[in-house]
């Protein structure tokens, strides 16, 4: 599948199957179908020239289950701020930043994150917006996605302003190992 989602890329720390499988203990939930493949196949890096997908792995920089905690803390601190603060979300159901598991940032500071609904295997994709107000569907999964940031359909999801992004992804070099 990536195949047709990239044009170029070189792939960065790719993600092996303990590493998702703690993820997943450590989360409580099961990593989407087309996340995997994506850390399997690409692992950390810059997506389409704009999006930082995190992944399992030993780098706290890049780790799902650390990232995904800082991002909610950091969220959280500065929307304790801000009384009365609401989202403005896109569609009719805002219910979706309750069940939120953020899983990346793009380099704008937008979050992406996964509408996480138990029995499924996959999450839809919201991006919630820098201003920590705006709240927009990205995708049905990982793919469509980055499917559709490079198309018209951006503007939908960054906004009315922003232009398709390459398809491109750029792998993250490897944590040098000492022995």
């Amino acid at each position: 599948m990536w195949e047709t989602v990239f044009a170029q890329g070189v792939a960065g720390p790719v993600t092996g199957e303990a590493e998702l499988a703690r993820a997943e203990a450590e989360l409580g939930f099961p990593l989407p179908v087309s996340y995997r493949d994506f850390c399997r196949r690409w692992g950390a890096g810059l997506a389409a020239g704009h999006f930082r997908v995190l992944t399992p792995g030993p780098d706290p920089e890049t780790d799902l289950v650390t990232g995904a905690d800082l991002i909610a803390h950091s969220i959280g601190a500065v929307l304790a701020d801000r009384p009365g603060h609401g989202f403005e979300v896109e569609g009719d159901d805002p219910t979706v930043v309750e069940r939120a598991c953020f899983f990346g940032r793009s380099e704008a500071g937008e979050f992406l994150f996964w509408d996480v609904v138990p029995d499924r295997s996959e999450y839809e994709i919201w991006v919630l917006g820098a201003d920590l107000e705006s709240v927009r569907f990205g995708g049905a999964d990982l793919g469509d996605l980055m499917r559709r940031v490079q198309a018209p359909a951006v503007r939908g999801i960054l906004g009315m302003g922003a232009a398709p992004l390459p398809s491109t992804f750029v792998g993250d070099d490897p944590i040098p190992t000492t022995h």
